[in-house]
C-alpha cells in the first residue's frame, strides 16, 4: 500500500489568523505535515498556538521586492504574494521538486465519486494529485477544485486541463516563475504558465472546501478588500492581461472572466520513464461518508 501522506511540502501563508487556523487544524486532523508562514510581528501569536518548529519568518526582503502591478502608498498591504514567493525559494533551497501552497481559510477536502462527495480525514488526496502530475514532463501546477463548483447533479470529468489553479496549488519548483501583482496572484500565475506553453490541471474528483473571498477577517480581507470590494482585483487582471481576461458583473459584485479556450492546444507529454498501472486501488483511501446537504456555495 503507498503512503497516505504527501512528498512534496505543504506552507500555508498566513496573517492576522493565528486565532482561527482554519487551513492548519483540518490538516492537524488529517496527521499532515506543514509549515506556515507568517510576519515576524506576528510570531509570538502564531506560535502560542501553534508548534513554533511549524512556523517560518517571512523574510522582509520579499515584501520591499514584490511586483504589486501597481502603485502603492508607505505601508499599503503587498497581499499574500510576497510570503508565496519566500515559500517558493524556501521549497526550491530545500530541494523539494515540488511544494504545495495553501490559503489558511480552507475548511475541508473531499473525494468526488459517482456524484458523491466524501470527506478526507488523511493526506491520500495529495498523493494523488502528486502521483498525477509525476507522470508527465510539462504540467507547471495543479490542485482541486472548489467544492462549491462541482454540481452533484451534473456529469463531470475527473479533471480539467489548462485553467486557472486557485487557493491550494502543487507547484513545480524549478520553473521560472514567480508569484506577482497585489491581487488575483493565482490567475496571473496561472496564465503566465499558460501562455509560455505548459499545463495545469484541476482536479474535480479532489475537492477543498474554502471560504469564500471577504469572508473571514484577517488575510486580505482585513488588509484591502473590505475597504476596496472585488472591483480593484478584477481590473488588475483584465490589465495584465487584456487578451484574455475581462469584467464582469455576477452574484452581485464584480468578478473577471478569463477565457481559457486559447490553451487547449496545450497538451500533455508523457514521461516515457514511468509505468503506470491500472485497476488497482494502492492507497487504502481513508473516507469519512456525509449526506451532502452542507455549504452549497462552496
Amino acid at each position: 500500500m503507498k503512503s497516505t501522506q504527501p512528498q512534496f511540502p505543504i506552507y500555508i501563508p498566513s496573517k492576522g489568523r493565528w486565532e482561527l487556523r482554519t487551513t492548519a487544524r483540518y490538516l492537524d486532523m488529517m496527521r499532515v505535515p506543514y509549515r506556515m508562514v507568517v510576519e515576524a510581528g506576528e510570531f509570538a501569536s502564531y506560535a502560542s498556538v501553534i508548534n513554533p518548529d511549524n512556523l517560518l519568518i517571512l523574510g522582509p526582503v520579499y515584501q520591499r521586492d514584490y511586483d504589486a502591478c501597481m502603485h502603492l502608498a508607505e505601508g499599503q498591504s503587498k497581499g499574500s504574494g510576497p510570503a508565496r514567493n519566500f515559500i517558493w525559494d524556501h521549497a526550491a533551497t530545500s530541494g523539494a521538486p515540488w511544494h504545495w501552497i495553501m490559503d489558511d481559510n480552507i475548511h475541508g477536502f473531499f473525494r468526488l465519486n459517482k456524484n458523491i462527495k466524501t470527506k478526507l480525514v488523511d493526506g491520500t488526496c495529495f498523493r494523488c494529485m502528486e502521483d498525477f502530475v509525476l507522470r508527465y514532463r510539462n504540467i507547471a501546477m495543479a490542485g482541486p477544485n472548489y467544492h462549491g463548483f462541482a454540481d452533484q447533479r451534473s456529469k463531470m470529468p475527473p479533471m480539467v486541463f489548462n485553467t486557472r489553479i486557485f487557493s491550494c496549488s502543487l507547484i513545480r519548483t524549478d520553473l521560472p516563475f514567480r508569484w506577482r501583482g497585489r491581487y488575483n496572484e493565482d490567475a496571473d500565475l496561472s496564465l503566465r504558465m499558460l501562455k509560455a506553453g505548459y499545463c495545469t490541471v484541476q482536479f474535480n474528483a479532489f475537492l477543498q472546501h474554502k471560504d469564500q473571498t471577504q469572508t473571514q477577517k484577517g488575510g486580505n480581507t482585513s488588509a484591502f478588500y473590505a475597504e476596496e470590494g472585488t472591483l480593484p482585483k478584477s481590473r488588475m487582471l483584465v490589465r495584465l492581461h487584456p487578451d484574455v481576461a475581462k469584467l464582469s458583473w455576477r452574484y452581485g459584485r464584480w468578478h473577471h472572466h478569463v477565457d481559457y479556450r486559447p490553451f487547449k492546444r496545450n497538451k500533455l507529454i508523457r514521461r516515457n520513464d514511468i509505468e503506470i498501472p491500472s485497476g488497482v486501488d494502492n492507497y487504502g483511501m481513508r473516507l469519512v461518508h456525509l449526506k451532502e446537504r452542507e455549504h452549497a456555495g462552496g
